[in-house]
């Protein structure tokens, strides 16, 4: 029976951050890099020694931006490393050189083990252990292979005897830890009896995969467990075929074929090159490219972020013309959603979208209401300063050309962006307003000349009589408007994105 940890899949909520620590400090290879197959527009890395080997692998979901998990029982709660036992010494130092805590040496189980966090907070575990890697990376003190994970558990004696149906055997018990052990690694199970449970995030590890043999030993557990509430069928993730399971406890277990493996669509010598979409969403691979966030490989030029008071993504196409198009969405919407649109509409640009600071029954929106139509005054006007304070920052801090800069808005974006134009006018200069209504109940009497606006209503939009008010607002002002009503609704259209192309001069 083929034995061991296939892979540790974890959430991360900084990409770039993320790949420095995993590549950069811990010296291990970036493997892969794909949409996820539950939802294509996050993006999911896989690390690993240098062929990719089960054994090896951590991956994480990236939720950019996303909200911290909380360590609990139900969970896989650390991740250990392997790494040459006549390392331990250089680890502390690489430590204290890159600024990161390290708590150790010490020994566990009789093994010297260091202790230190990811940018996430998420726990690492560095184990000294002599054991030659399957496929060795260029650092000779990097890890080797996975040296264990630790679960906490409410019942670790139920999940003990649950984690023996994948090749493990108990040990040893260690104060309030049973140690589990495979021909290849370690399953440590901590009494966390009476500690919170654990709640999902960044800085959570969603779930370990072991390895099976094959197809045939995953339908076997499939089978073996037909009784177990939350079994689920067995998935085709492209690299290895899967099924999912929790323990007693509530942990998220899934067991994982080793083929066909993470060369079966690359190389070896190019793991890690491209970025792949799922099958079933290859239709929108030019809109996955844009939404997925953009990072920089350790070595590699990199576009440095900002510390801004909204959470941004920055896209730059392969050839600039020096233009930005700063993107607002709409209810429910992110910082990528407009961005495909905003690629068509000029393909040349440098896309900077950004996230609304409000939310709404745990959607994002850009500032709070009382009803659909009915509008917080005073929180409109703090985050339309906040956000001319956003826009001025990244103009210094990316070197922005305001002359080059037109913002984009859609329903709750545009509305915000309305808002912006009337009492922050030398901020936004030129405009694109799709769906948009005026969400300020009384327009200051400032200047507007020299702005710009293109309003693109829908002709079957239920908001659509309330858009008016900006357009004579704007103009009131002293501000250039251009409206159209296009053939939809609320939604978006092919004829927004040719309007917009047209106004643009493109």
């Amino acid at each position: 029976m083929t034995t061991g940890i296939h892979h540790v899949t974890g959430i991360t909520a900084n990409v770039q951050a993320n790949v420095d620590f995993y590549a950069g400090f811990l010296g291990l290879r970036l493997v892969k890099r794909t949409g996820g197959y539950e939802d294509a527009e996050q993006l999911h890395l896989f690390y690993g020694d240098a062929a990719g080997s089960p054994g090896s692998l951590v991956s994480f979901l990236v939720w950019e931006g996303g909200g911290r998990g909380r360590a609990g029982h139900g969970q896989v709660a650390e991740i250990g490393f392997a790494v040459p036992s006549a390392s331990i010494g250089d680890w502390i130092t690489r430590a204290m050189s890159a600024q990161i805590t390290v708590e150790g040496p010490k020994r566990e189980f009789g093994e010297p083990v260091l202790r230190l966090k990811d940018p996430d907070g998420l726990n690492i575990k560095l184990v000294g252990i002599d054991r030659k890697s399957q496929a060795p990376l260029p650092d000779a003190n990097a890890p080797t292979h996975i040296h264990s994970v630790t679960l906490l558990s409410e019942t670790p004696d139920k999940t003990a005897e649950f984690v023996s149906r994948f090749g493990y055997r108990e040990e040893r018990v260690e104060g309030a830890v049973h140690r589990l052990v495979s021909d290849s690694d370690v399953v440590d199970v901590r009494d966390a009896s009476g500690f919170v449970p654990s709640v999902s995030g960044a800085g959570i590890l969603d779930h370990v995969a072991f390895r099976a043999s094959d197809v045939g030993a995953v339908r076997e557990m499939r089978l073996a467990m037909k009784g177990i509430a939350g079994i689920t069928n067995v998935h085709d993730r492209k690299y290895f075929l899967s099924l999912y399971v929790r323990e007693p406890a509530g942990t998220l277990i899934e067991y994982a074929t080793d083929a066909p493996g993470l060369t079966v669509d690359e190389p070896p010598e190019h793991l890690g090159e491209t970025l792949f979409v799922p099958s079933h969403d290859m239709n929108r691979a030019e809109d996955l490219k844009l939404i997925l966030p953009q990072f920089a490989l350790p070595g590699e030029e990199r576009f440095p972020m900002r510390d801004l008071p909204f959470i941004h993504r920055f896209h730059q196409p392969e050839d600039p013309d020096g233009s930005t198009i700063v993107l607002l969405h709409g209810t429910g919407g992110n910082e990528s959603d407009l961005m495909p649109m905003a690629h068509k509409i000029n393909p040349r640009a440098t896309l900077l979208g950004v996230r609304g600071r409000s939310t709404e029954e745990g959607i994002n929106r850009w500032f709070r209401r009382f009803d659909a139509v009915t509008y917080d005054q005073a929180d409109i006007r703090a985050e339309a300063e906040a956000f001319a304070a956003f826009v001025e920052g990244a103009i210094t801090g990316y070197g922005l050309d305001p002359q080059s800069m037109t913002f984009l808005g859609y329903s709750n974006g545009a509305n915000l962006l309305g808002a912006v134009m009337q009492l922050h006018p030398h901020i936004v200069r030129r405009a694109i307003l799709l769906r948009s209504v005026h969400a300020l109940t009384d327009s200051p009497a400032n200047d507007l000349a020299g702005l710009s606006a293109l309003m693109l209503n829908g002709a079957d939009d239920p908001f659509g009589s309330l858009s008016p008010a900006l357009d004579l607002a704007l103009r009131n002002g002293g501000a250039t408007v251009d409206a159209h009503t296009v053939s939809a609704g609320h939604e978006l259209t092919s004829e927004d994105i040719d309007r917009a192309k047209e106004w643009l001069g493109l």
